[in-house]
């Protein structure tokens, strides 16, 4: 085995690509071709110089690991792209996952070495830092802290406040004022969150608008959504009556950042899925993992402006060896991935599955600690895919239960290619499971432990 261990498989390297086309640019850089002094090294690094349209080559780095860990692979190319990774990268990691010959282990030249050594400098005076304690973070006066974080939650009962006078009169009117009146009430009261620094309620409203006239049954929908809009109005405001984690879940949910809290949990991470959603501004990455010791759940969450792609990336169907930190707020799962150890491996086994009853439990368990949760993560094993015309299940293989399959972030073609891995014997399937049903992410078959990710199209 090569000193930098286990390469990856093309459709890991793919899944880092911000988008479809870079994912095709890379593709046609991944042969050796265009590639001269290519190498890669112990310490995690793959390098190469790329022919481009200039008289000089583009000089390519890949930090498989990061320096520390803490957004998975870095990239650096002398290209002008302001993708991250560019296509360069992506063809020289192609590269190295495809032709072991092409790219063999070796001394990292003078010009890789340079920006590999400042990341490693950097990521130990970062670790110096945070054994000291932290001190130089803390030197902002905490008493301007508090009357700023005073002042902002006075704003957010004042906007909680308002937004309950909203929901009586859209009740009082009766649920088919709501279609007549169209999106334009829900984007004023949106806004009016907005202003009153609650983004997490501003969300929620928004997602009010979009209700009205969406097909069948959208008044019951629309009725559920106001109930649970209304309760977390209520829990704000009275936030001071609520146990600690369920009122830090509240302030999670009202749009206040959860600040990370140790200890760090180390353990041997499996990186189980990985995608992206957009508003038209901001793009959100999730990225989910399970602890192989621990059986922790975690969510990585990384955003990107501007069109450009969260930097936050691990590829699904890799393990790491790391501390992450998790987040506070009961039920919340989100965490920050702290410090890597070595390099990761290819997961050899899916996670522990439960049956469809059991996933369910789990899931009305976690919403008992947040009633505001959407989605809750689990892994089923030994289900069946069933397709159907409206909709698609997924069911128990002795036929006890079954549950149907939503697809907010799939594609047609991704629920065949579950059914394809499948072939009509059980599977092992992670997703996200949620009170309109479940969302596949990630599958295996019974007969190999090959990661199959569903949502790399």
């Amino acid at each position: 085995m090569n000193q930098q261990g286990v390469r990856w498989t093309a459709e890991q390297v793919l899944a880092l690509a911000p988008d479809v086309a870079s994912r095709k640019a890379g593709s046609k850089l991944g042969t050796a071709g265009p590639w001269s002094g290519t190498g890669c090294g112990a310490s995690g690094a793959v390098w190469g110089l790329c022919k481009g349209s200039g008289s000089r080559p583009y000089q390519t780095i890949v930090d498989i690991a990061g320096a520390t860990g803490a957004t998975g692979p870095a990239y650096k190319c002398s290209c002008p792209s302001r993708k991250f990774p560019c296509k360069h990268a992506l063809g020289l990691l192609l590269l190295w996952a495809g032709d072991e010959a092409a790219v063999t282990d070796g001394e990292v030249p003078d010009w890789a070495d340079e920006w590999l050594s400042g990341r490693r400098r950097r990521a130990a005076q970062n670790e110096e830092r945070g054994a000291d304690g932290g001190h130089s973070a803390k030197s902002a006066d905490p008493e301007a802290a508090r009357r700023r974080a005073d002042r902002r939650a006075a704003r957010i009962t004042a906007g909680a406040t308002e937004l309950e006078q909203r929901l009586a009169d859209v009740l009082r009117g009766g649920l088919a004022g709501a279609e007549q009146a169209g999106y334009g009430l829900w984007e004023e009261t949106a806004a009016r969150m907005v202003d009153a620094q609650a983004p997490g309620l501003a969300s929620r409203v928004r997602e009010l608008g979009s209700v009205p006239g969406s097909g069948p049954g959208w008044p019951v929908r629309l009725l559920e959504e106001c109930a649970l809009l209304h309760l977390l109005d209520r829990a704000w405001l009275d936030r001071a009556r609520l146990p600690e984690p369920l009122a830090a879940t509240v302030r999670t949910r009202v749009g206040l950042p959860s600040p990370p809290e140790g200890p760090a949990v180390r353990d041997d991470w499996l990186v189980l899925a990985s995608y992206d959603t957009s508003d038209g501004k901001i793009t959100t990455r999730r990225i989910w993992l399970h602890g192989r010791k621990t059986g922790r759940a975690a969510l990585l969450l990384s955003y990107g402006v501007a069109g450009r792609a969260p930097q936050l990336a691990l590829p699904v169907g890799l393990m790491i060896d790391a501390a992450l930190t998790p987040h506070t707020g009961a039920g919340q799962l989100r965490a920050d991935v702290g410090q890597q150890f070595g390099q990761p491996s290819p997961i050899t086994a899916p996670p522990p599955g439960v049956t469809v009853a059991e996933g369910l439990a789990a899931y009305g368990a976690a919403l008992s600690e947040d009633p505001w949760l959407d989605s809750w993560p689990c892994t089923l094993s030994g289900v069946v895919p069933i397709p159907g015309d409206d909709r698609w299940q997924l069911a128990d293989a002795d036929g006890r239960s079954a549950i149907p399959v939503t697809t907010p972030v799939l594609s047609r073609t991704a629920l065949w290619r579950l059914a394809a891995l499948s072939g009509g014997g059980p599977v092992t399937v992670f997703g996200e499971l949620g009170h309109r049903g479940f969302t596949p992410l990630t599958a295996w078959s019974d007969e190999t432990a090959e990661t199959v990710s569903l949502t790399g199209e």
